[in-house]
Order: C-alpha cells, then structure tokens, then sequence
C-alpha cells in the first residue's frame, strides 16, 4: 500500500496498487441499483476467506437505519452460520476495497491500527457506514464510477485463537443429605484387602463405600480404614464439594463411631476417608457393638454443597 491517513472516527484509508486478495463485486448500470425505488441494499454472493463464509453489504446511498445520508455504506458480513456451533464467534481484520479505474488502483479502507472485529450470533456484520462521500464517488476524476460502473472488494484474514476454557461453580446450603447403611456379612471371612458397597445416590450423583478391613495407608494392619468414594466415572472435568459422615454402627448400644469431613471430589474417581479410623483391637471388642453375629453396619451420610463443571 501507498498513502495512509487516519481520521478522527479511527477509520484508515490508504491507497494500494494490489488488487483484494478474496474478492471483488463489479457493478455495472450502477446508476440503476443506487435507484431507492428498486433497491436499498445489495448482498454480495458468499466467499472463503479463513475458513468461514463471508459477504459484502452494499448500501448504494447509504444505510438509513444509521442514519446516513450522501454516502455509501459498505460492509463485510458473516454469509453463513448453519454449519456453526450455538456459541460461535470469529475475530477477522478486514479491509474493503473501491477501485480507481483511472489509474488501477484502489481506495482502501479499514479499522485504523489494524483493529480486529468479533463476529457473532448477535454481531453479524462490520464496516463503513460512511464507506465514500457519494459526491466523491461520482466525481469521474477519481475514477471510481467509470461508465457507470464500479468494482468494490475485500480482504478478510481471520485471527486464530485458542478455544478458552472454564468451569462454573455452584454452591448451595445444606438442605438434605443422604444416608445409605452397607451391611458387612460375614465380615470376618472377607477379602482382606479391598471391599466396596453397593453404588448408591445422593445430589444427583453415584457413591460407595470403600473399606479396607485389615487397613489401609498409615491404617495397614492395626486399623479399619472407610472411604467414601465418588463413582460417577462417566462424567469428564467435574468437582463435588461434599460434607459427609462415615459411621461404624454400634449394633447394641447406639454409641456410634463416628468422623466428618467436607473435601472435593474429582472425576474420574476418587476418595476421602480415615486409614485409621479404628484400631481393629477396639472395633472387635464385644462392648462397642461394632461386630455383631459377624455382621458390621457401616453408615454415610452425603451432602452436596458444590459442583464446578466445565464450560
């Protein structure tokens, strides 16, 4: 490009020897189309540029819904979004293009500073609404209407830009809880190593209970270790913020074992619980109630106070 000037509405013009890079609209009888009684606006035939679809507007004596008069408004517009998702937006620099055909050139204008537009589902389309003075534009020395016709054109480079990512977070108060009862049988004969409960439900979403009957972690061999595990494995970048209970029923007394907690729960799967929640010395004594006919009861009680899912 040659010349540049900047007026006070942040508008560029300048002038180029390069014709546009994506497209150009010849009009000819202009003099018919720029006719308010045929036509107030004209609509270009779609293009490519930067993976997207794109249009030109052409107000031939200006856009009356901006309230212009003597000039035309010119503007580049997204020509189709049904292939697009409901949230879609694109940032473009664009420059549009009228042609001297006196001396092969072309008046350019565009965003002063190389300024990029977001188009969007609310934002179609950007642009000139004073593109040219109409006075301008037919004074034949600048060669821009030239036996009545003339040819407008654009360049549209579309800025790439990585898909942002988030997550929103809802907390609540405590209005319910669950409780869910797993009842251990045999619980002398079991697997040593790992024993988990039914999957049950409580704020929307799959638990279990996770015990380790010899111990686990710091627990292993001394202790009874419960875990509240969060089974909704399907489920892709989500958090659960939980209160919850576990609790060693006593069977014949009702003093209960019992802690309490509050920890976020991860997808896939994960767990929070006590390796040493108590010594298998003191959970096989007769008088806690905790062992009865070889049957232990283990209780919890959930409730949701907060899930963050991703955006």
């Amino acid at each position: 490009m040659d010349s540049v000037s900047v007026y006070e509405d942040a508008i560029g013009r300048s002038t180029s020897h390069v014709p546009p890079a994506h497209y150009i609209v010849r009009i000819k009888s202009y003099s018919l189309l720029a006719e308010e009684a045929i036509v107030e606006k004209y609509e270009s035939g779609a293009f490519q540029a930067g993976g997207y679809k794109w249009k030109l507007v052409i107000y031939p004596k200006g856009n009356k819904s901006t309230n212009v008069k003597d000039h035309i408004s010119l503007y580049l517009a997204v020509a189709d979004t049904s292939s697009l998702t409901f949230d879609w937006e694109v940032y473009a620099i664009f420059c549009l293009f009228l042609l001297d055909q006196n001396q092969d050139s072309s008046l350019v204008v565009q965003d002063a500073m190389g300024k990029e537009r977001r188009f969007n589902g609310v934002k179609l389309e950007w642009g000139f609404d004073k593109f040219i003075p109409l006075e301008a534009f037919n004074d034949a020395s600048n060669g821009y209407l030239v036996n009545d016709t003339c040819v407008f054109g654009a360049e549209v480079f579309v800025k790439e830009r990585n898909i942002i990512k988030g997550e929103c977070l809802s907390m609540a108060n405590i209005t319910s809880s669950c409780k869910f009862v797993w009842m251990g049988e045999n619980f002398s004969k079991l697997d040593e190593r790992r024993q988990e409960s039914q999957v049950f439900s409580a704020g929307e979403h799959k638990w279990k209970i996770v015990l380790y009957p010899l111990g686990n972690g710091c627990g292993d061999g001394k202790h009874l270790s419960p875990f509240l595990a969060f089974e909704d494995s399907t489920l892709e970048a989500i958090k659960v913020y939980v209160r919850y209970t576990l609790q060693i029923l006593d069977q014949v007394g009702a003093k209960h074992k019992s802690f309490q907690d509050g920890n976020w729960f991860l997808t896939p799967e994960s767990s929070w619980g006590w390796p040493r929640f108590v010594s298998l010395s003191e959970f096989n004594e007769p008088e806690t109630g905790s062992l009865v006919n070889d049957v232990c009861l283990v209780e919890a009680e959930v409730a949701v106070l907060g899930i963050s899912t991703a955006m």
